[in-house]
């Protein structure tokens, strides 16, 4: 999977507009990456990416980027 696809898979996931975000998206400039916003990435990371994420990961997490480099 690309980096485009997974951006968008982020993108639906916390219901932004398609296009949005990029890598260097800033994480505190997305008001949609609240709790319910880091809870679904936490079900999108295990049920898609067969990846398990922690709060200590997610608030390790600075930009969009860096949640493609978890998501490999």
């Amino acid at each position: 999977m690309t980096n485009e696809e997974k951006i968008k898979r982020i993108e639906d996931t916390l219901e932004i507009e398609e296009g949005t975000l990029t890598p260097e998206t800033a994480l505190d400039d997305v008001p949609e990456y609240d709790s319910m916003g880091k809870l679904s990435l936490i079900v999108l990371s295990d049920e898609e990416f067969g990846k398990k994420l922690t709060g200590e990961q997610i608030r390790a997490f600075s930009t969009i980027g860096d949640i493609l480099a978890f998501l490999g």
